[in-house]
C-alpha cells in the first residue's frame, strides 16, 4: 500500500479517534468530578458522613473500574443501541467508553482531594462557610494541579481503550490497524498507527504535566495566605464573622 492511499485511511482513524477520546473526556470529567468529590464528603469524618451512601457508591465506582473494557462494551450494547440507536460505529463507541471513563476519573479525583491541606477546611469552617464553599473554593482549587494530571492519565486511558473498541466496529486507529495491519498483512501501515498513537500519547502527557507542574508552581509563589482569603467580603458568613468580631 502507498502512502496516498494510507493518508485518508489514517486522517479517517485519526478524526474518530479524537472524536471519541474527545467526547468520552468531557463525560468523563463532567461525571467523575462530583462523583470523586462525593465519595470524600461521605467518608468517615466528612463534612457529609453517610457510611451508607459511601459503600455503596464506592462498591459501584469498583465494579465499575474492575470490568475488563471488551466486556463493558458488551454489556452496554442493549444501553449503547437505546441511547445512539446502534451499536458500531464512532458515536456508538462514545458511550461505553464514556462510562468506562467515570469510574476511573472519580477514584483519581478522589485520591487528589484527600491530599488537600485539612487545616484550609477548618479555617473555612471556622469562618462560616458552608460544603458547597468548601468545595468550590478549598478543594477543588487546591487539587487543581492533581486534577490536571488525573484527567491526562484518564485521557491516555480512554486512547487505549478506543483503540479496543475499534476492533469491535467502534472504528478508529485501533479498527485500522486491525482491519488493515492485522487482517491484511499491511504491516507497514499497522506500525505508522503505533507511532501516531505514541507520539500523540506522548504529546498528551507532556502538556499535561506541562499544565499540572505551572499550577503547582503558581500555587507555590502564592503562598498561605492568600488561600486563607476564600470568603468574600460581602458574603453573609464573613459579614457575621467581622460583627462578632
Amino acid at each position: 500500500m502507498t502512502w496516498s492511499e494510507m493518508q485518508p485511511l489514517l486522517s479517517d482513524a485519526c478524526s474518530q479517534t479524537f472524536t471519541m477520546v474527545l467526547w468520552s473526556t468531557v463525560i468523563a470529567v463532567v461525571a467523575g468530578l462530583p462523583l470523586g468529590i462525593l465519595l470524600v464528603l461521605t467518608d468517615r469524618g466528612g463534612l457529609l458522613q453517610n457510611v451508607l451512601a459511601n459503600k455503596v457508591t464506592g462498591q459501584i465506582v469498583n465494579v465499575g473500574r474492575s470490568m475488563p473494557f471488551i466486556i463493558l462494551m458488551v454489556a452496554l450494547m442493549t444501553f449503547t443501541r437505546w441511547v445512539t440507536g446502534t451499536t458500531i460505529g464512532t458515536t456508538a463507541a462514545i458511550v461505553p467508553l464514556a462510562i468506562g471513563g467515570i469510574p476511573f476519573f472519580a477514584r483519581l479525583v478522589e485520591t487528589a482531594v484527600r491530599e488537600v491541606d485539612q487545616g484550609l477546611v477548618e479555617a473555612v469552617q471556622s469562618m462560616g462557610g458552608n460544603t458547597w464553599t468548601i468545595v468550590r473554593k478549598v478543594l477543588v482549587p487546591e487539587a487543581l494541579p492533581s486534577l490536571i494530571a488525573s484527567t491526562t492519565t484518564t485521557i491516555i486511558a480512554l486512547i487505549g481503550y478506543s483503540a479496543m473498541a475499534g476492533t469491535v466496529g467502534g472504528g478508529g486507529l485501533g479498527d485500522l490497524a486491525v482491519r488493515y495491519g492485522y487482517q491484511r498483512f499491511e504491516t507497514e501501515l499497522m506500525w505508522i498507527t503505533v507511532a501516531i498513537l505514541a507520539v500523540v500519547i506522548s504529546l498528551i502527557q507532556f502538556a499535561g504535566d506541562f499544565a499540572a507542574r505551572s499550577l503547582h508552581r503558581r500555587g507555590a509563589r502564592s503562598g498561605p495566605a492568600p488561600k486563607l482569603r476564600l470568603l468574600k467580603a460581602g458574603e453573609p458568613a464573613a459579614a457575621e464573622v467581622s460583627k462578632v468580631a
